[in-house]
């Protein structure tokens, strides 16, 4: 089963809208060690019979708090994870094809966040000099190509990344 999930890339201030993470699963997210943090963007999962802008929306304000309005589509990239024992207890998160909006905060008020992902401990505001020196920002594939996805006024494919 391939999945869409929808990201979002929120900028202000200098500082990005991301997702803290504690890895609990050994060797998931390049060989990062359980209890370690790592870094992702708003979003996940499209549901059936949901568009893309409708997932990403959703997604955000049930992990931030945050009403966001979608801008663009800026990046397009694929995920999958290679190791049987992952495919067998995470089947819906082995093969991902991922969708990057770069988005922005309405001035709708904040909310309390919904919803936890696996692992998330909460939303943080990243300056983005940070994401540059080497910030613990996953997939590597966002993290490799950030500057230019944000450099960038016309949709870029980033590949496919496998783990």
């Amino acid at each position: 089963m391939i999945r869409n999930a929808a990201k979002a890339l929120i900028i202000e201030n200098n500082k990005v809208l991301m997702i803290k993470f504690q890895n609990t699963v050994a060797n998931m997210l390049d060989d990062l060690p359980v209890g370690e943090y790592y870094y992702d963007l708003p979003g996940g999962g499209q549901n059936q019979y949901e568009t893309l802008e409708e997932a990403v929306q959703r997604e955000c304000l049930e992990e931030t708090g945050y009403t966001i309005k979608v801008n663009r589509l800026a990046a397009v990239y694929e995920e999958m994870f290679m190791s049987q024992d992952f495919r067998n207890d995470w089947p819906d998160y082995a093969h991902k094809v991922h969708f990057l909006f770069v988005c922005q905060i309405t001035d709708t008020p904040k909310q309390p966040p919904a919803e936890a992902d696996h692992d998330m401990v909460g939303a943080v505001w990243v300056d983005l000099a940070d994401i540059a020196a080497g910030f613990g920002l996953r997939p590597r594939i966002i993290r490799d190509n950030f500057r230019r996805v944000l450099a960038c006024e016309h949709t870029l494919y980033l590949g496919s990344a496998r783990y």
